[in-house]
């Protein structure tokens, strides 16, 4: 079979994928040299673009832009992708976590009498008290950061800036957290505030870079993901969003909930098939010519190209399928397809390993 479909080249603005595919933004949890490596052997075997993971607006903390290791790290990790004839996005994103909200709960961590659970739900509805109390000038600030680090994270050498519509973006989009009577609560367009704000100064900073958004969906009946915009407010939320400057949506079931919600694994109850938010994809093409990557479980190349060809989306985003086989765009392109490594969304060392802090793994990686 031929993969016309995936390598075909796609261009966004100012910048030309060289195929299809593309590397979702994954925190990996690995030191830096391991990371690195990773990173390097995803742009080697043949991914057009390989998005950064929350990569920070603020000026103080792990990995800032603002801050010179912080700026180096990312320089280093664009010259080392782009070495590979790949290209590199930044996810930038602002956290919604209420650190000072959680101190309360530091003794029951460390005896163990509060579980992971029970500390993911804690930590969620300390984002309800957050993303409420934040005062209006503080929240500009914050929109008006993204810009700045853009700026950054171009000069350090990112081709394109994704903004993280998830964390306080999708903290503030969603009546589940934000119950604020202020410009930036109630109406749809009020919650759609801080993205828009956060989106303009980025075109603003950078104005011929291409500003991917993060689109954060949550549903009802049955009920997945808090954060987010629910899938029957896209008609309003994606239009907005870009008149404010989008170039590209990237679209995946919110976050705030279970991690095997939105990492789904072979045999979830309800997203347990492949390409499972495809139908999130399909709601959001309704109101937008723009182009739109999907995610969720995509792994078979037959299914992909079958997906583009019927214009359902332009660009596949895989995380854990890369993981498994970082060759798998060479492989497809060079008639090896039968050789791909398929994530079998077993989750064992991927997510495994990110909750048992050890780093996300794969059982095939002996095999690669």
């Amino acid at each position: 079979m031929t993969y016309n479909q995936i390598c075909n080249p796609l261009t966004i603005g100012n910048v030309t994928l060289k195929n299809r595919i593309i590397f979702a933004p994954t925190t990996l949890g690995l030191k830096k040299e391991e990371y690195f490596k990773k990173i390097q052997e995803i742009a080697r075997g043949g991914s057009a673009m390989i998005i950064i993971g929350d990569v920070p607006v603020s000026k103080k903390g792990h990995l800032s832009l603002h801050q010179k290791a912080g700026f180096n790290y990312y320089k280093e990790l664009a010259d080392l992708v782009h070495k590979e004839n790949c290209l590199l996005s930044a996810q930038l994103h602002k956290s919604d976590s209420n650190f000072k909200g959680m101190i309360k709960y530091i003794p029951g961590i460390l005896t163990k009498k509060i579980t992971p659970n029970d500390l993911r739900k804690l930590l969620n509805d300390q984002v309800k008290v957050l993303i409420n109390e934040l005062p209006t000038s503080k929240v500009k600030e914050i929109t008006s950061s993204f810009g700045d680090a853009a700026k950054l994270a171009v000069k350090a050498g990112f081709d394109m800036i994704q903004i993280h519509g998830d964390r306080m973006c999708g903290s503030f989009s969603s009546t589940v957290f934000n119950q604020r009577t202020d410009e930036y609560g109630g109406s749809i367009e009020n919650r759609a505030r801080f993205a828009i704000e956060s989106i303009e100064a980025v075109h603003e900073a950078v104005p011929t870079v291409p500003i991917d958004y993060k689109l954060a969906i949550r549903q009802e009946n049955p009920h997945y993901g808090n954060a987010g915009v629910l899938l029957e407010e896209c008609s309003t939320f994606v239009p907005l969003l870009e008149k404010a400057g989008v170039t590209s949506f990237h679209i995946a079931l919110a976050n705030h909930s279970e991690l095997s919600d939105c990492i789904p694994p072979y045999n979830h109850p309800y997203f347990n098939q492949e390409g499972c938010f495809l139908p999130y994809v399909d709601e959001v093409r309704k109101y937008t010519k723009l182009p739109c990557a999907a995610v969720g479980g995509l792994v078979h190349p037959e299914f992909i190209e079958k997906s583009i060809s019927e214009d359902r989306f332009e660009l596949a985003a895989m995380s854990r399928q890369l993981i498994a086989d970082p060759n798998w765009v060479n492989k497809v392109i060079n008639n090896q397809a039968d050789q791909i490594h398929t994530c079998v969304r077993c989750n064992k060392k991927c997510l495994g390993g990110m909750q048992e802090h050890k780093g996300v793994h794969c059982i095939y990686e002996k095999e690669n």
